[in-house]
């Protein structure tokens, strides 16, 4: 499996509304296993995030789609700067 884990340093005031729109976004691109997004408990307003592919091909695909480009737009109106991302392979996962 392939994937990205990423960093969200949303506008103060935001978080809900960036919440509320990830979760109302029902696209589910092709090869994606699952995708999740962490408050952490040591950051009042940044978010973090999962997104886990079959594969790197399915990864990368799922980057080049337009659809994928307007969602990454939206989510732009609420946050200070673009996301950091780190993408690789997942070694070890289990689901329970």
């Amino acid at each position: 499996m392939y994937g990205t884990i990423f960093n969200l340093n949303v506008k103060v005031g935001y978080k809900e509304e960036l919440i509320k729109y990830m979760k109302s976004n029902s696209d589910t691109p092709d090869g994606m296993v699952a995708w999740f997004l962490m408050s952490p408990d040591d950051l009042s307003k940044d978010l973090v995030g999962v997104a886990v592919f079959e594969s790197k091909e399915h990864h990368i695909k799922n980057a080049q789609r337009p659809e994928q480009n307007k969602s990454f737009e939206k989510m732009m109106e609420f946050l200070e700067s673009e996301p950091t991302w780190t993408d690789g392979e997942f070694l070890i996962g289990e689901v329970s």
